[in-house]
């Protein structure tokens, strides 16, 4: 297990609560700003970081393991000095998330699983899409990402942020990204989820394509003690971005009760 120095982007007070925001594979910092505001204007610290391989962050050769972007998340908030946070993710990130639950709980104050599996096959895809792009770039894979990001409606409604995340999709180094499907074509974390003590909200997105609710964001939720799940109506894979207010709503809801 060997950790990089993730890019991040830290905002807040201090001597806030430290929330740490994980992406989607594919994604950047920039698919968390419509949670920002809120949780500063409550008094959090916020901190996004860009998975290794994606965004700003090094892009070491493959291969990539789900304990590796553990690892990565526990050299940043070492960085930072910070002793525990709460851990809110997104599909990988969430991946990540369970794992540091498992693997990591005194530094896990509570976890925000959204849009997530803890084991998500059939690992063929996941090896033939990292064959895909080490061959065609990411933006061979950018427009299938978007539509299973966004539902048909929101896309035709805001055909600009729909090229918004194309782009950003398109802009991940192809090694990274083929490298981040490894680690999930590989990741198992269902018989690990008793273990996770930390309270935790299950979210997830009700036509979401690529996770949907059933057989992934219910089975965490049953396997997490205590874990709460909630179902996000017109909501995608990337459903924070596209029902922000709600998915914003949620999250934070469940740093004040924790």
């Amino acid at each position: 297990m060997s950790a990089v120095r993730v890019h991040r982007v830290v905002e807040g007070p201090e001597d806030g609560p430290v929330v740490v925001f994980g992406g989607s594979l594919g994604s950047d910092v920039r698919m968390w700003e419509p949670q920002v505001v809120p949780l500063l204007e409550r008094g959090f610290r916020v901190i996004r970081y860009d998975t290794r391989g994606h965004g700003a962050s090094p892009v070491p050769p493959g291969p990539y393991e789900i304990e590796d972007l553990g690892a990565d998340v526990l050299a940043l908030l070492d960085d930072l000095e910070v002793e525990r946070a709460h851990l809110v993710g997104l599909s990988l990130g969430a991946m990540t998330g369970m794992w540091l639950g498992t693997h990591a709980p005194d530094r896990v104050a509570s976890l925000v699983l959204c849009c997530t599996s803890a084991k998500l096959g059939p690992p063929r895809m996941w090896a033939d899409r990292a064959r895909t792009v080490r061959a065609e770039g990411t933006g061979a894979v950018a427009e299938a990402g978007v539509s299973r990001w966004l539902t048909p409606a929101y896309a035709e409604r805001h055909p600009d942020r729909a090229a918004f995340l194309r782009s950003m999709i398109a802009g991940v180094p192809a090694e990274g990204y083929a490298a981040c499907c490894g680690a999930i074509e590989r990741m198992d974390q269902l018989d690990a989820l008793p273990k996770i003590t930390a309270p935790t909200l299950v979210i997830a997105g009700a036509e979401d394509p690529a996770t949907p609710p059933e057989g992934h964001a219910d089975l965490i939720a049953a396997g997490i003690p205590g874990a709460r799940l909630e179902v996000v109506a017109d909501a995608a894979h990337l459903g924070s971005y596209e029902r922000p207010e709600e998915f914003t709503r949620l999250i934070l809801d469940h740093l004040e009760r924790a």
